[in-house]
């Protein structure tokens, strides 16, 4: 049998134990496995349900909504596509309309708006919120799943792309394409189970039975009665949150101790598994508790506005956040180590002085405890500014590599990227609930889905699935946003000096940490918050892209 090699003969001759052991590599990733035969079967019975559905849409189109109510929400679809040319050639009227219609003084818009708000509130109020959320739920899993089905398929290559062929060893490339492919099939069928689990939960109307199941023990044990809602809200986040995580553990434990384990990444013993399960569940009890009473009492207090107020009372939980978690959260599962006087002491300190960062403190982390994967970053108020190091990226790197590394976290700051990331932040925030003061009083969402009550709570844990196709246009907006701030800290630390250290500091990265090094566009531009590699490295390549500075 013979090897498979890359199109283009590389230029470093392998030896044949190490042609064989690329070879069995290439086998273990084209392989199509289980996950990839149910996507087969998917796409076939896709296929057959489409045909059957068109059948039923010409032979008894008028009756549908008898024999199918659930999925009424797509009836008018026909309708729609059929008088969208007429729509289409109607346009220029309705432009010409809008146009001599135009609000042209403040009374003109201020009736405008009105009428516009009038009509939401109207309409409002005749949704099938239920079959609404449920086709929304699973649109955005369908989106999803796709978006992993594209990615799988690149998951599935075994030659190195030109762009990359220079850059890392095929062994390189196959180790990172089975891992990949791993983890996809771990978070395909999690998702999958997660996706029944909340239809089952919406079709049945589970909700109200915990959140009333809660009600009663909160009066019978401790004596309260139905107008103590924030309390009420308190025991139902516990409960389902509890439940939620004990139904995730299996996946979890797959995840760390076959899937992570398999591919040389995981540190963890069992005992360090459920002891940061237990201290991330007593943190998430108390702090989400925390955070949730402060939101309901502020949606609660403050009115039909209170979306202002909510949005400056979660800037005030951002900062807080911001300074507890690395300084009293993060040291309860990670030891925090002063940087040993020497070498790459000395080279970080003369960095943040060349670049008038005020460094206070420089901490090692021991992130070898848990996983070999690699890590660092900055944080700090104004002067009292840290830097921590994950023990992991001090091995994989060398101290010009680290520096290199850190000018990019350097960029970060000097840009103020996380400032202005706060604010689209805050920006977002607003918006969502401005949204939701839209239905949060719509006794017609609760009661669709068996609720005799308007608790807040519950309102905005439907909202959420409302949100979802919103959700999908912000989180690429904000990926974008990011990519263009890792551009920007990557230029800036090519203009330290740093350009091939950075180059290859991040390729290093990207192979110990086993990174995509093929990702497929679409999946990347809704996924990645970070370049991909290939594009990163063009850009540091670019004789245009940041000057090297004095």
């Amino acid at each position: 049998m013979g090897t498979a090699q890359d199109p283009t003969v590389s230029r470093v001759e392998l030896t044949e134990e190490q042609k064989h052991e690329n070879e069995a590599l290439a086998k273990i990733v084209k392989t199509q496995g289980f996950v990839d035969d149910i996507i087969d079967g998917i796409y076939l019975a896709v296929i057959a349900i489409s045909l059957v559905l068109i059948i039923l849409f010409v032979a008894i189109s008028p009756n549908l909504p008898d024999f199918f109510p659930a999925f009424k929400v797509f009836y008018r679809i026909p309708a729609i596509l059929t008088a969208l040319p007429q729509t289409i050639t109607e346009l220029p009227k309705l432009a010409q309309n809008a146009y001599v219609h135009f609000p042209t003084d403040y009374a003109q818009f201020s009736a405008l708006s009105a009428t516009f708000f009038a009509l939401t509130a109207q309409y409002l109020t005749t949704i099938d919120y239920k079959s609404l959320i449920i086709c929304f739920s699973w649109g955005a899993y369908i989106w999803d799943a796709y978006l992993d089905i594209r990615q799988r398929d690149m998951l599935h290559e075994i030659y190195r792309p030109a762009a990359i062929r220079p850059l890392v060893t095929r062994k390189a490339f196959l180790e990172a394409n089975a891992y990949g492919l791993d983890k996809s099939s771990l978070k395909m069928l999690q998702s999958l189970v997660e996706q029944i689990k909340t239809t089952l939960v919406l079709v049945y109307d589970v909700l109200p039975y915990i959140w009333y199941s809660t009600g009663d023990f909160m009066l019978a044990r401790l004596g309260l009665g139905p107008e103590y809602e924030i309390t009420h809200s308190i025991i139902f986040f516990i409960f389902t949150t509890l439940l939620s995580t004990i139904t995730t553990i299996p996946f979890d434990l797959y995840g760390t101790f076959i899937v992570e384990a398999k591919h040389g990444f995981n540190k963890q013993t069992i005992s360090l598994f459920f002891s940061d399960m237990l201290k991330t569940l007593a943190l998430t009890f108390s702090l989400g508790s925390l955070v949730l009473s402060g939101l309901l009492w502020t949606i609660k207090k403050t009115g039909s506005n209170f979306y202002y107020y909510v949005m400056v009372f979660m800037m005030c939980v951002q900062f807080i956040g911001f300074t507890i978690f690395p300084t009293w959260i993060q040291p309860l599962f990670n030891k925090f180590d002063v940087l040993e006087d020497g070498e790459l002491k000395t080279a970080i300190e003369a960095l943040a002085t060349r670049v008038n960062y005020p460094l206070k403190k420089l901490y090692v982390v021991d992130g070898s405890k848990r996983s070999g994967h690699s890590n660092a970053y900055m944080y700090g108020f104004f002067k009292n500014k840290r830097i921590v190091l994950f023990d992991t990226l001090i091995k994989q790197t060398n101290t010009q590599e680290v520096c290199a590394i850190l000018a990019h976290e350097l960029g970060h700051w000097k840009h103020n990227h996380v400032l202005k990331m706060l604010f689209a932040s805050q920006v977002q925030i607003f918006v969502i609930f401005y949204m939701f003061s839209l239905v949060i009083t719509q006794s017609k969402m609760y009661t669709d889905f068996g609720f005799s009550t308007m608790p807040v709570f519950i309102g905005f844990m439907f909202y959420q699935y409302l949100y979802v196709p919103i959700d999908t246009i912000v989180t690429f907006f904000f990926n974008r946003l990011s990519r263009k701030n890792e551009f920007e800290a990557d230029a800036f630390s090519k203009k330290l000096g740093y350009q091939e250290e950075l180059k290859q500091g991040l390729i290093k990265i990207h192979i110990e940490n086993k990174g995509n090094l093929n990702p497929d566009k679409v999946y990347s531009a809704y996924h990645y918050s970070h370049p991909p590699l290939v594009e990163r490295l063009a850009a540091l390549s670019d004789p245009n892209v940041a000057p090297k500075s004095d």
